[in-house]
């Protein structure tokens, strides 16, 4: 063979070398994403690697299927088990940089806010809208007398375990360890609020009841210190709460506009026209301005409070009760102009 030919027989490998490592580090390291922005994917648990291959190709998340799959075999992952989770793909990944987070199971979390429940079976079905377990799941974990002794509640008084927030964990928690983690945020709150409990004389468990019934009374956060001073000076005085939204709870019918006389003759230990003190439990999970208004009450003589006429527009406040039934009468007439029954 001749030195030209040699030559020629040289630079033409040399030639297919470089398109060979020049494709093998595109199938490798080239961005081989069809989005435009991160895409998240979910992937159950017990899945195989053809599920992940189907998850990938109902979110049209690839160019080339056939360079994931032929990385993917290099690197074992269609052979082994496939970890679950949650995982946001970014845009512009490699083969081996997606397949790299997959196999690691390195889920990315995600954010759970919970707020504005009332009763538990809402708080279960709240918070599995972001876990890959259902609601009856979650549900089952907090009926279990074995979570009511753990957290040391009963039935009525599980809500004031869990505070309003959003918390970041992963999809595949499973309820004890997301209902753990809640615990302990609202026992750190409480520790840190601890002079505050000792200067309204009430427990964690009371505040947060009594923080149930000022956040229904009022959407208004400026009112929430104001409206729980209420409620303080008429339980020092032994006062009955009176508070409608405890009759609306105890008859678990949460379309009542407007409390009547019908509604005040039901018998329920939640009926704060009946009965004395707190309830059994809260009456919803309250906001943190609510919770914050019962820790920092507002000193007055106020006993009393009704709405004032108009929607959402927030209430007078009373010291006698002469004042207070002129206050009522006024928001009365203007419900029954509204026809509001």
């Amino acid at each position: 063979m001749s030195k030209k030919i040699l030559f020629r027989v040289i630079l033409l490998l040399g030639i297919i070398g470089i398109g060979a490592a020049f494709y093998g580090y595109s199938i490798i390291y080239k961005d081989n994403t069809n989005i435009s922005q991160d895409s998240e994917i979910f992937i159950p648990s017990g899945s195989s690697y053809d599920d992940v291959v189907n998850i990938l190709k109902e979110k049209d998340i690839l160019k080339s299927l056939s360079s994931f799959d032929l990385i993917a075999s290099l690197m074992k992952y269609n052979k082994s088990s496939v970890p679950p989770g949650r995982f946001v793909i970014k845009k512009g990944s490699g083969n081996r940089q997606l397949i790299t987070k997959l196999r690691s199971g390195a889920q990315d979390p995600i954010k759970m806010t919970i707020n504005n429940v009332r009763i538990i079976p809402e708080l279960a079905g709240a918070v599995s809208n972001y876990f890959e377990a259902d609601s009856l799941t979650f549900l089952d974990y907090l009926n279990s007398p074995s979570t009511l002794q753990k957290y040391g509640k009963t039935r009525e008084t599980l809500m004031t375990c869990f505070l309003p927030d959003t918390y970041e964990m992963f999809w595949t928690d499973k309820p004890e360890k997301v209902f753990d983690r809640l615990y302990q945020y609202r026992k750190d709150f409480f520790e840190k609020n601890k002079n505050n409990l000792n200067n309204i004389g009430l427990s964690a468990e009371e505040a947060y009841t009594l923080a149930s019934i000022v956040d229904r009374e009022s959407n208004f956060a400026e009112e929430h210190p104001i409206i729980a001073g209420v409620y303080q000076n008429r339980l020092k005085i032994g006062e009955r709460l009176a508070a409608d939204p405890t009759v609306v709870f105890a008859l678990q019918d949460f379309t009542i506009r407007r409390v009547l006389n019908v509604h005040l003759a039901f018998d329920s230990p939640y009926n704060t026209y009946m009965y004395s003190g707190l309830p059994p439990g809260p009456i919803c999970m309250p906001s943190m301005s609510s919770i914050k208004g019962v820790l920092n009450p507002q000193k007055h003589d106020y006993i009393f409070f009704c709405a004032k006429p108009g929607y959402n527009s927030g209430h007078n406040f009373a010291v006698t009760y002469s004042d207070h039934l002129a206050n009522a009468r006024v928001y009365q007439n203007w419900l029954n102009s509204e026809g509001i029954k």
